[in-house]
This record gives structure tokens, C-alpha cells and sequence, in this order.
């Protein structure tokens, strides 16, 4: 997912932690598969929805629970008009309440079950699916569901951690077209007015990226890459730009399966919607708000962004929130990457420069660590710290191991939890293994530390044949333990270069150098995460 305006996000949606990050309830249950059955109408916002669950029961429970919002008395939420357990058809008791569907099946149900029941309800979505009209006075309907707002619409487990097969069968007017995650194994005229779409994905999923979207679209097949077919999903007014600008997701996708590992689902198709961020990485079937398509090929980064999600995110899902970055802030870095393979290492090194000016600059607001475990409302780790500092945090970590060992470690850690779920210890311990470096005040001083290296550097280079640099580091904890390259520009040009080891407040380091300097620049090749201010000293 990527949010252009990140510092903003919180005026746009309401509340929607559960207030803990861990939920006991994640223990007792596993749900393997969910059929979403929605009829759409251009009636109402009503949906009328059924809902087969399949559940894998891990403890000996008297009654379980799903989330679903209820309805209020505004009008908007879900009504539960029927509960039932489907192998003997019996209708079950309910109760709901507090954004939860308690269930009470007839018997304990004992470890190691596998039930499935049928939930038929029906009301207006206060969120998750937003029923719109699109830019051109069309109405349309998408699944926008990150973090947790999939439980406003659907009934299920709305937790990254918790992951499932997913069918979409939606009943719609016959002017729409509707796309979702999976492939498509039927559509069907119901008869003049109304036609049944419906789509199966059989690779378990997060709630956050299961959703189905409804417009007047013109669809336009792209290509296939190592046979992905990839199609873009326009509205109809804007197909011809829309088809020009989505189509460079074929090189990426492409670029992702021959560095990254084999895609893990049967398609790709880029759709422009009404998401309320500026894409969201449904799986198989990406989201891009609606003025994404400019005839100029202007998102090109945010498309690469979205797609490396299906690797980091969707395929590879962090366990709980507070470890978002190892989903958004790979996205982030595997654009560079992508930068850097497709335009050359100077267009990734210029963005991450800018990636470490919204760094810095949100750092000096609102100091606080990547894994912020005080956060309770998910939408506040939408900020820069998952995004580019996570980000820079990577790219550190590839100079750190070396380039050889950080292409494999990525590798492997994505092969090992390719349709799971991990925490920041799981990809370290992956890394270290790989790298066979320790690597825990790596990831203390740059995962779970506020601040960030705030350096002062005095030179003089008036004696010669010699530099002399001192370097304090002045953020007020403890000293980081970081390589720093500074270079020395001499007369005509000439240059030469140094990588210095800093592990202390205060270093006064001499450097022997073949010119006399007059000028130094820091990190030259952009490899850190840091703040400076250079002074150069009277002789």
C-alpha cells in the first residue's frame, strides 16, 4: 500500500484498532477457506451477502468468534439474518455485538475439527467496501479493506496473521464488470438484468487484500511474463491513457519473479478505483486511486511499489501490525531496487536521498522507533518510519552482509514464508543465518531505536598530505555503531575517499591524503541513515 500524503491519513479514517495487538481467539481457530457471495444494486448501498466459512478449530471451545461490524443506528452495518452449521443443516445461536459475531454451535466443539457454517446477512457498509461514484459520475463499488476494515462488509477474521483461500461470487447488474483476486471460473447472465461473476483464489490470504471491485471497465490483456498473465482494468473514459500507463507492469512483475522468487498467484490485473489510498496491494488485483491515470506514465514507482507487495505483504505477511514494515518498507526498498536495475544505481541514490529528507524530517517531529509497539490505532504506523526509513534500514543491511549475501538472504526469507506470516526476530534470524554475522545491534539501534545519527563534523585539510576530521555524534542517546564514507575534493576536481568505522560520542580521526583538501562530502554514494552538519576549521 502507498499513501502519498502519509501525515494526513488519520483525519480520513476513523479508529479501527481492536486495541490489542494480540488476539487470544487467533489460537483457537484457523480459517481455511472463505465464499463471499454479495449481491450488488444500483437500487441502494444494501448488500446482501452469504457467507461459507471454513474453520479449523485448534482448542476445545463452547462457542468462537468472528468480527463483524453491527448495525447501528444510523442505518449502516451488518444485519445477521441466519447462522448455520453446514454438515446437518441446523440453524445455530448468535449473538452480536462490539464489532463481533459470537457463534454457539450446538455441541463443544472439540480440537482438531474442521467445521463450516453458513452466515447469511445484509446491510450498508460504513467502510471496507466503498460504494461510490467514480470521477466521471459512475458508480462503482471496491473492496478497500487495510488494515482491518474487511469486517465492516464481510464477516471473518480480520488479522494479517489469520490467512485463507478466498471465492468472490457477485451477483450484479449486468453493466458492470467485476474483477477480483484469483481467476475467473464463471460468469453467468441470471437473466436480462443481473449476471453472477465469480472468482477463486486458492492461495490462503490476508482479509486486508481479499476484495472484489465493480465499475465499467475496459479491460485490455498486456502481455504474460513466465506465465502471469498481467491486464489493466480502466474505467471506460480513460482506457486509452489508462492502457498506456498500466502497462509497464509487465517488466516489473517480470524483474520481481527473476530476483525475488516465483509469484505466488495465477494473474496480475492493475485496476484504477476508488481506493482512498494511492494504491492498495490487493492480491493478484491492485488498486490505484482514480487520477493515477495521466497518459504520462507519471507512477511508475507507485506501481512497482504495489507489486512487490504481492511478494512482501501479501505472500510474506508480517504476524502483527506493529511489524508493517516488513511489508511496506520492502515495498518501498524493491522500488529502488527496481530503480537501480531498470535506470541505473544514480536514479535509485537520488531516491533515496529524498526518501532520507522525509525521513529526517518526520524523525525531528515526532521522534519514535519502526516496530512502535505504544501505536494502538494501526493507521498512525502509516507513517515514514515503515515506508523509507524501513526502507533505508535495508539498504544498510545489504552494505552490512555484502551484496551476495543480502540477494539471498531476501531470497530465502521469502521462499521460507511464502504464504505465512513473520516478525522482525524471524527475518533477522534468517539474515544472520545467511550472513553468518551478528547482527542484533544491527537491528536494536535501527528497528527499535527513536532517534537517528545526528553528526557535527569538523575537518581541516590545511596540513599536508593529511585530513583531519573530528566527529561527534549528537543525538542525546548513546552512540551508533555505523560506517561513514567521507570524501575529499581537492584542486581540479581530484577526489579520494575513506570509510570510516564510528562506535563512539567523540572521534578525532587523521587521514593521510595524496592532495590538500578543500572541501568534504559525506556519504558520498548514499549509504546512511544520518543527519550532518560540516564545519571547516581554521588552520
Amino acid at each position: 500500500m502507498y499513501f502519498p500524503r502519509l501525515i494526513s491519513l488519520t483525519l480520513l479514517l476513523p479508529s479501527l484498532c481492536f486495541g490489542q495487538d494480540v488476539i487470544p481467539r487467533l489460537s483457537e481457530l484457523d480459517v481455511l477457506h472463505y465464499q463471499f457471495e454479495v449481491q450488488i444494486s444500483d437500487a441502494s448501498d444494501e448488500i446482501v451477502g452469504t457467507a461459507t466459512i471454513k474453520i479449523s478449530f485448534l482448542e476445545n471451545l463452547d462457542q468462537f468468534t468472528l468480527d463483524l461490524v453491527e448495525e447501528q443506528p444510523g442505518g449502516k452495518g451488518m444485519k445477521v439474518l441466519q447462522v448455520t452449521e453446514t454438515e446437518d443443516q441446523r440453524d445455530l445461536k448468535w449473538n452480536h455485538a462490539r464489532e463481533k459475531l459470537t457463534i454457539l454451535p450446538k455441541n463443544t466443539i472439540q480440537k482438531g475439527d474442521t467445521n463450516t457454517y453458513l452466515i447469511r446477512y445484509r446491510g450498508i457498509p460504513s467502510d471496507g467496501l466503498i460504494i461510490a461514484e467514480n470521477k466521471y459520475g459512475d458508480r462503482t463499488f471496491f473492496g478497500d479493506n487495510w488494515p482491518n476494515r474487511a469486517h465492516h462488509w464481510l464477516p471473518c477474521v480480520d488479522h494479517p496473521s489469520d490467512k485463507a483461500a478466498v471465492d468472490f461470487k457477485i451477483t450484479a447488474p449486468d453493466h458492470y464488470q467485476i474483477i477480483a483476486n484469483g481467476i475467473q471460473v464463471e460468469e453467468v447472465n441470471l437473466d436480462d438484468e443481473q449476471k453472477m461473476t465469480h472468482w477463486q483464489e486458492t492461495v490462503p490470504l490476508p482479509m486486508k487484500v481479499a476484495v472484489f471491485g465493480a465499475a465499467r471497465f475496459g479491460v485490455q490483456y498486456v502481455g504474460s511474463t513466465h506465465g502471469i498473465p498481467v491486464t489493466s482494468w480502466i474505467y471506460r473514459q480513460d482506457r486509452t491513457k489508462g492502457y498506456y500507463d498500466y502497462s509497464i507492469a509487465k517488466d516489473i512483475l517480470a524483474f520481481f519473479i527473476e530476483n525475488i522468487g516465483p509469484y505466488s498467484y495465477k494473474k496480475l490485473a492493475n485496476v484504477q478505483s476508488k481506493t482512498r489510498y494511492g494504491g492498495m496491494e490487493n492480491a493478484s488485483n491492485i488498486f490505484y486511486f482514480e487520477n493515477s491515470v495521466t497518459g504520462e506514465r507519471k507512477i511508475e514507482k507507485l506501481i512497482a511499489h504495489e507489486i512487490a507487495h504481492q511478494w512482501f505483504g501479501n505472500a510474506a505477511s508480517e504476524k502483527n501490525w506493529h511489524h508493517v514494515w516488513l511489508s511496506e518498507g520492502f515495498a518501498t526498498y524493491c522500488t529502488n531496487l527496481y530503480l537501480e536495475h531498470r535506470y541505473g544505481r544514480d536514479s535509485m541514490a537520488s531516491n533515496l536521498g529524498t526518501e532520507r529528507q522525509n525521513v529526517l524530517l518526520f524523525n525531528n517531529r515526532q521522534a519514535s522507533p519502526i516496530v512502535d509497539r505504544s501505536i494502538t490505532d494501526w493507521n498512525n504506523l502509516l507513517n515514514p518510519n515503515v515506508y523509507p526509513r524501513a526502507s533505508f534500514v535495508l539498504h544498510m543491511l545489504r552494505r552490512k552482509v555484502g551484496e551476495a549475501h543480502f540477494w539471498r538472504g531476501i531470497q530465502h526469507y521469502y521462499a521460507q514464508f511464502q504464504g505465512k506470516n513473520a516478525l522482525t526476530e524471524d527475518f533477522q534470524e534468517l539474515m544472520e543465518n545467511e550472513s553468518g554475522m551478528d547482527l542484533q545491534k544491527f537491528f536494536q539501534q535501527w528497528i527499535y531505536r527513536a532517534e537517528l545519527p545526528k553528526l557535527k563534523v569538523i575537518w581541516n585539510g590545511s596540513t599536508k598530505g593529511q585530513l583531519q576530521v573530528k566527529i561527534q555524534q549528537m543525538q542525546k542517546g548513546a552512540a551508533f555503531d555505523i560506517p561513514l564514507d567521507i570524501q575529499a575534493v581537492g584542486d581540479a576536481g581530484i577526489s579520494q575517499k575513506w570509510t570510516l568505522s564510528l562506535s563512539e560520542k567523540e572521534q578525532a580521526i587523521t587521514l593521510n591524503c595524496d592532495f590538500t583538501p578543500r572541501s568534504i562530502i559525506l556519504d558520498p554514494n548514499t549509504w546512511l541513515l544520518f543527519s550532518a552538519q560540516v564545519v571547516a576549521s581554521d588552520p
